[in-house]
């Protein structure tokens, strides 16, 4: 163990900051003031434009758009006072609301995307935008609970019955989000609905069929990162892992999943990557990962697996 935290320690400053604070216990904050200086956070803030956003605005290009790009920023843990992300997000704030009460990436007389406002949500609420500013968002996406607990970005669109886990994750790590951060409109009906969501990925098993037990998709068992939109096991178990959720019984098979895929050196590799412009990769798909072994090793740390 040793030996694997050292070579954590030895990559981008981002990680050695989550390092410290999840796998040693130990609260760095002049290391997490040095991410917007050095290494991937400071190549992000380094591709923003002078207008306030990155690549063409809010949504496009995806991966280099504001949205994903202040996504990655956030899952960096770079600070939440970085003055020009906030600015950022204000400007979508005051331009990109739609009709519906929701961030609408496509103009404010189109439907609102549930999984880009739970995102949008994550980051919002991490980067301390106004309570008042949320209000809406909030309003939005409780509207768009489904019954069977979780959430689906076509239930606006094309009247989804069922729920999605790739929805359903993007809303619940949005919510997590926003109750960490201390905001209280509406937060006990949120807790709530968060509560239906995590037992509607549990009753999957957080990648079967309810039905039939098969595996919804084989690409939710590789191993991504950064996840954008798209939902898999450990992205899941990190999402429990950081909201405090106790072990039970029927996260075991993604738990054994995830322990198969570690190598050798203790290390856990890239799988895939999600296919579209990027500003930069941060690692290769294909070699040892610094992402995905601190994130699997922080979810086998919080669920005691041996």
């Amino acid at each position: 163990m040793d030996q694997l935290i050292k070579w954590l320690l030895e990559g981008d400053v981002a990680i050695q900051y989550q390092v410290h604070r999840d796998l040693l216990g130990i609260e760095k904050p002049a290391l997490q003031n040095r991410i917007a200086t050095e290494g991937w956070g400071a190549k992000f803030l380094e591709c923003r434009k002078r207008q306030g956003h990155w690549g063409q605005r809010f949504y496009q290009p995806k991966w280099i758009s504001t949205h994903y790009t202040i996504l990655d920023l956030k899952n960096l843990c770079i600070s939440p006072n970085n003055h020009l992300i906030r600015a950022s997000i204000s400007q979508v704030l005051e331009t990109l609301k739609g009709s519906d009460g929701g961030i609408s990436p496509f103009g404010a007389e189109q439907k609102c995307d549930v999984c880009v406002n739970g995102m949008f949500l994550n980051y919002a609420s991490y980067f301390g935008m106004t309570a008042a500013a949320l209000k809406s968002i909030i309003d939005f996406l409780l509207t768009e609970h489904m019954q069977d607990g979780g959430f689906n970005c076509n239930s606006n669109f094309k009247g989804a019955t069922h729920s999605s886990v790739h929805s359903s994750i993007s809303v619940l790590e949005g919510i997590r989000e926003y109750s960490n951060s201390g905001y209280s409109y509406r937060l006990e009906e949120l807790q709530e609905v968060e509560r239906d969501c995590v037992e509607f990925l549990l009753k999957h098993k957080l990648f079967r069929s309810h039905r039939t037990g098969e595996i919804i998709d084989r690409k939710m068992l590789m191993l991504s990162y950064p996840s954008r939109w798209k939902y898999d096991i450990l992205r899941a178990l990190d999402y429990l892992q950081a909201a405090g959720i106790s072990y039970d019984p029927r996260m075991q098979d993604a738990l054994d999943i995830l322990e198969k895929k570690r190598l050798r050196n203790g290390r856990w590799p890239v799988q895939s990557k999600h296919p579209g412009q990027t500003h930069f990769d941060m690692e290769k798909t294909g070699q040892a990962s610094r992402w995905n072994t601190l994130r699997a090793l922080r979810v086998l740390k919080h669920f005691d697996q041996k």
